[in-house]
């Protein structure tokens, strides 16, 4: 690896090891910005393990610093290097998409994979659900999956216009679609005049059942319009940037701010890096829309950035550091969610791991619990939280195999030792605690699981009388205050796996007796 071939040009440098690239990097001097990782000292943690595990560098030379963000990004959605911010772990809200099909349909969807129009995303889920049920019913559009052959009670209650059986024209349909878009799109005021103009018409030509139609429309999207108080002073959208860094990990939160109204934020955690703040615009901003202004809390160090953002907008956008007024006031605001949001979990998990004296911090725990009435229909179930958080994507849920009479010992045996053969086979990450929903015996029965396939990780039972810790080895349990924030996460975990366990019961249950 000799760093003295590198050039002195813009471009992007990748670290590797011996198999895989492991970071990569934009320079605007590749050979100084590369010899600074081996040369300087005082790196912060991550740099440290990375430079450790350095074995080869390659570079791709540009011409200009933004051609080197825009290629870093490419690079990185390519070979998702674990030293590059990632940002999969994102907590995104979902948007409404307006599907492209003969007859659109309005659905709910986080991952941007069905084909059409998404607006939003919407931080309530109550409010977001609200303006989907409210368009849907104002302009009566479908819901079906496939058109059907004929029509469905939707529309004998008025809630489809039917385009399954040709009651409404392919033009007409459309019509009412591109209505509920403007609504999405804030376009509330010319959407109603609109509707207006239509209703007079109708009125005029005395149809008055479409009229009649048009009127309630106009009712219900006023109703909702007074509930999200939409204002349009501004003509423009804005992003606010801000960050807390705790503990060598950054927090940072994206207010998207829609013609003046908040419209949603996104949330991140990553390891702290000294140029951490360049690297997520960079990364964010080549999967978002890039607003006209993004408001930010300090200046960036690299001045080629806001190039980059105007390249991909292909239009101007301004990089704005408030020293007074209501931006700076916006800041504030989104640092007070980063506390809300994400410190409140982190004083959870520290608790946990001072209370159980762990190594370190818990920050997945997986927890188990087993469900069964009078023998029948024997489940389990297994939830999983990362950073204090459900990873609903990560549940499991288990049909006990070997057990055939009530014995919670044996059937927890059974799904502990099911879940770590498979993780242990697959190569995966195991969990920094794992939680039992019971007492000694229960606890007793999850270590021999772990012995048998030589799994070594913390692990706890939970009882649910007195709420007591059961660790092995130990006779006497660990018993804490109510008020205590370990034990509020503790208890909170161990309810979902219970809620979880319960409703694959009563699936089974149900199915059970469709058969019978």
């Amino acid at each position: 690896m000799n760093l003295n071939n590198l050039p002195s040009d813009p471009g992007c440098y990748l670290f590797k090891d011996k198999n895989n690239i492991i970071y990569i990097g934009k320079a605007k001097n590749l050979k100084k910005r590369v010899k600074s990782y081996f040369n300087k000292r005082g790196h912060d943690e991550k740099t440290q393990r990375l430079i450790k595990e350095i074995k080869d560098v390659e570079f791709f030379a540009t011409t200009n610093e933004v051609e080197a963000l825009i290629l870093e990004n490419n690079l990185i959605k390519k070979h998702k290097p674990k030293y590059n911010i990632n940002l999969t772990d994102s907590r995104r809200f979902a948007h409404i998409i307006r599907t492209d099909e003969d007859y659109p349909r309005l659905l709910v969807g986080r991952d941007k994979k069905i084909k059409g129009k998404y607006y939003g995303p919407f931080t309530s889920a109550e409010y977001r659900d609200q303006v989907l049920k409210l368009l849907r019913q104002s302009f009566q559009i479908r819901t079906c999956n496939k058109l059907p052959k004929k029509a469905c009670l939707r529309y004998h209650i008025k809630l489809c216009s039917a385009p399954c059986i040709k009651e409404i024209s392919k033009q007409d349909y459309n019509n009412d679609v591109k209505n509920a878009e403007f609504f999405l799109k804030g376009n509330v005021r010319k959407l109603m005049k609109k509707l207006e103009k239509e209703m007079k018409h109708y009125a005029k030509k005395l149809i008055y059942e479409k009229s009649r139609i048009i009127r309630d429309q106009i009712y219900a999207l006023d109703s909702l319009r007074e509930k999200q108080k939409v204002e349009t002073e501004k003509r423009y959208d804005e992003d606010i940037i801000n960050y807390i860094i705790d503990s060598n990990t950054v927090y940072l939160i994206v207010f998207n701010i829609s013609r003046g109204v908040l419209a949603t934020k996104s949330e991140f955690s990553f390891d702290y890096t000294k140029n951490f703040l360049e690297e997520f615009i960079t990364q964010y901003y080549a999967q978002s829309n890039i607003p006209k202004e993004i408001i930010l809390p300090q200046k960036l160090k690299d001045d080629s950035i806001k190039d980059y953002l105007e390249k991909i907008r292909k239009a101007k956008v301004k990089l704005n550091i408030p020293q007074k007024g209501d931006k700076l006031s916006l800041l504030s605001l989104v640092k007070r969610n980063i506390e809300i949001s994400f410190l409140r979990e982190n004083q959870m998990i520290n608790s946990l791991r001072q209370e159980l004296n762990l190594n370190s911090n818990p920050n997945i725990i997986e927890c188990f619990d087993i469900s069964n009435i009078r023998g029948k229909n024997l489940v389990g179930a297994m939830v999983q939280y990362k950073n204090a958080k459900p990873q609903k994507s990560e549940y499991r849920r288990f049909r006990i195999k070997t057990v055939y009479q009530i014995d919670d010992c044996a059937s927890m045996k059974e799904i502990v030792y099911r879940r770590y053969y498979r993780i242990k086979k697959e190569l995966k990450e195991m969990p920094d605690l794992i939680v039992i929903d019971g007492g000694k015996g229960q606890l007793f029965a999850a270590q021999k699981a772990l012995a048998e396939l030589e799994v070594k990780a913390p692990i706890i039972s939970l009882a649910k009388r007195n709420e007591e810790i059961y660790e092995p080895g130990k006779t006497e349990p660990i018993k804490l205050k109510k008020d205590s924030k370990a034990l509020k996460l503790l208890t909170k975990i161990r309810d979902e796996a219970h809620r979880f366990a319960i409703k694959y019961h009563k699936l089974l249950r149900s199915e059970e007796m469709i058969r019978e």
